[in-house]
């Protein structure tokens, strides 16, 4: 047998669960990590608030107030944003045949991508609502997506979702109901690249570092896009390098796993691949008109 990891058996999806009559009532670790992630960057982008020398002009953009009501819009912004991109993007046949499991939150199904475009949408509108110039609200928010991405991911994991490709390399991790999908003629158990844990550690911990080294060590926030540039065009590359290891989502696999990928003449690129080029091309030009200003 070849060297890989079991997946823990003590990990589970839900933290705690409690049935009351016909109603079950659970903490499960991916809403943790939407709420930790919302709570954690409110207090982040408050904290970025407390340093004006940090921004254009020696001035704060926002109050700690404004911080908090931002926060709402936010939440709204991702939740909308992440369902319907998720119903648009991913499986848009399924929900237009069964409208009414787009309300079914609960059950999962979130797009990164359709999020990221909500709290856009909601940024700018309460931008504009408040006064705030869209840049600084935006360069706020890229300073703390990272902490998000990076608990998201490591749900993920928690949840034995998103897996990788089949791999022999010793840290690949057989996680449970994964093996019926590895090729017949495969000579070892399926063991798969943790791509939630490549995608916490590219998406999460090393573009949060450089979100806060570029706030903290530079004069980067003092250039309007600058930062917000720089995360569009680090995500986007991650994302398209670990989509080579990633397995298609779910619904995919169980409808048609060629759909996940989107044919250019003979080249191909998957759904995260072809989401994230956008934001790689719109990243660079953004840091490169930014950092032509002085700051």
């Amino acid at each position: 047998m070849h060297a890989l990891i079991e997946f823990p058996s003590f990990l589970r999806p839900e933290i705690f669960a409690v049935d009351i009559g016909d109603f079950t009532l659970a903490l499960r670790w991916y809403a943790l990590a939407y709420i930790a992630g919302f709570v954690i960057g409110w207090r982040l982008i408050v904290l970025a608030m407390r340093r004006p020398q940090w921004w254009p002009g020696g001035v704060a953009p926002m109050s700690a107030e404004q911080v908090e009501q931002l926060l709402t819009w936010i939440i709204v912004g991702v939740i909308l944003g992440g369902r319907l991109g998720f119903v648009l993007f991913y499986q848009p046949g399924y929900y237009l045949a069964h409208p009414l499991q787009i309300l079914r939150v609960w059950e999962g199904g979130m797009s990164f991508h359709g999020g990221l475009g909500g709290a856009t949408l909601a940024g700018f509108l309460f931008a504009r609502r408040n006064g705030i110039a869209p840049s600084a609200l935006g360069d706020s928010m890229a300073l703390v997506i990272p902490v998000g991405l990076f608990l998201g991911r490591i749900a993920n994991f928690i949840n034995a979702e998103l897996w990788g490709h089949p791999t022999t390399q010793p840290w690949g991790v057989l996680f449970p109901g994964s093996g019926g999908l590895c090729p017949s003629d495969w000579p070892h158990e399926c063991a798969r690249h943790p791509t939630q844990l490549y995608e916490a550690g590219l998406e999460g911990l090393l573009l949060g570092v450089i979100m806060w080294f570029l706030a903290t060590r530079t004069s980067a926030l003092r250039r309007p896009w600058l930062v917000t540039g720089v995360f569009l065009t680090v995500y986007g590359l991650a994302r398209m390098l670990v989509e080579i290891w990633r397995m298609p989502d779910d619904q995919f696999l169980a409808t048609d796993p060629a759909g996940y990928v989107i044919r250019l003449g003979d080249f191909g690129l998957t759904m995260g691949q072809t989401l994230s080029l956008p934001m790689v091309v719109i990243g660079v030009a953004l840091a490169l008109i930014a950092g032509r200003k002085p700051a």
